[in-house]
């Protein structure tokens, strides 16, 4: 990766915005770094007037992230072609969902050189009853190196340059220091780790921890229960990292990828606040999102739907029973209440926190796969 690197930002819903206030202040100030940043930019109409031009004359994107200013070097782009195909980094912080309809869009019109940063939280689903990390998706369509950013980061408080820490998954030890330099700042700090894997899985399976606090929250059962909602999870989280995905430091889980995002997102983010409307006023999860979030997308009940799409299909629905809950209770086969039934009859009893990961590994699981 010779010369000054060219960095594109896939995304800019409001997490993607939040990061671009960093990455364009950082490749202005870094002479490792291109000073023009790309920012593709899903084309909308606000007020008469395109998304794009707003953010290129005002440096705000009104819709997603107003209040803050973008730096001026970071230029929104509708085309994500002709936002990415120079780009040395492609930093790409988008709904999962929309993952392979970019990938199919970039496919041989990028550098071969590009390395990916994935920002993104979710699954997607395999035929046969599978999943594939979505950095994985990256790799494999757009035949480049791809790594992952994961932690405990509220997007409104990253913009408002709150202290927090987050993770980096990075395998790749030529691109690690230009990945941790174009992201940290004295108020977002870094920490680069190999454990590619177990960071992403954290930052998807959260999300579903939190979707069981938020009903939690709607019911008014208090901070007591929902500790052990955010226990269960975590231990259902480290467990569904070593049957699926193999290989972790037990260490990870204790980055911010890990246990930090877990509580952070299990009493913030837009996952408990829509989970908790969600049993409070009765309507759907679809309504609410449309409801609340402003055009953003909601991961948790998807990823739940995705998770669970795999353990039926391994028969080990059982074995994650929290997971499997919180899915049943977001597509209306449970009730909310139902979950604390699953928090009384949850099969994991490990107590010895000086043998824990032995005793994680002992927990009645075996790989189907």
């Amino acid at each position: 990766m010779a010369g000054k690197k060219r960095v594109c930002i896939v995304g800019s819903g409001n997490w993607g915005s939040a990061i671009a206030k960093i990455v364009g202040k950082n490749a202005k100030e870094l002479p490792q770094f291109d000073d023009r940043v790309t920012m593709y930019v899903y084309e909308e109409i606000i007020d008469g007037k395109k998304l794009t031009e707003i953010i290129n004359e005002t440096h705000e994107n009104v819709k997603y992230l107003p209040g803050h200013r973008i730096p001026d070097n970071v230029v929104a782009v509708p085309d994500v072609l002709e936002a990415a195909k120079d780009a040395d980094i492609l930093i790409f912080v988008v709904p999962h969902q929309f993952i392979h309809r970019i990938c199919s869009t970039l496919l041989g019109k990028i550098k071969p050189t590009a390395v990916g940063l994935s920002l993104i939280k979710g699954f997607d689903k395999r035929e046969g009853g599978g999943i594939e990390l979505i950095s994985h998706i990256i790799a494999q369509e757009l035949k480049i190196s791809v790594s992952v950013l994961m932690g405990a980061n509220l997007a409104s408080e990253v913009a408002d340059e709150k202290f927090c820490e987050t993770t980096i998954g990075c395998k790749n030890k030529e691109a690690a220091p230009f990945l941790r330099d174009i992201i940290q700042t004295s108020y977002f700090r870094v920490v680069v780790v190999e454990d590619t894997d177990a960071v992403e899985c954290c930052g998807a399976l959260k999300n579903i921890v939190a979707c069981g606090a938020g009903f939690v929250d709607g019911l008014g059962l208090g901070d007591n229960t929902k500790a052990a909602v955010i226990r269960l999870g975590l231990m259902e989280m480290i467990k569904f990292v070593d049957v699926f995905f193999p290989g972790g430091q037990l260490s990870t889980f204790f980055e911010s990828c890990g246990v930090a995002d877990l509580i952070t997102t299990c009493y913030g983010g837009r996952n408990r606040k829509v989970s908790e409307a969600f049993v409070r006023t009765g309507k759907s999860i679809a309504e609410l999102e449309t409801e609340m979030l402003n055009g953003q997308k909601l991961q948790g009940p998807f990823t739940a739907e995705e998770v669970n799409y795999m353990l039926k299909a391994k028969d080990m629905e059982t074995r994650f029973p929290l997971f499997t809950a919180i899915h049943r209770i977001c597509v209306g086969e449970l009730k909310p209440d139902d979950l604390i039934d699953c928090i009384r009859s949850h099969p994991e009893h490990i107590t010895d926190c000086n043998n824990l990961e032995e005793n994680v590994r002992a927990w009645p699981v075996k790989s189907h796969l």
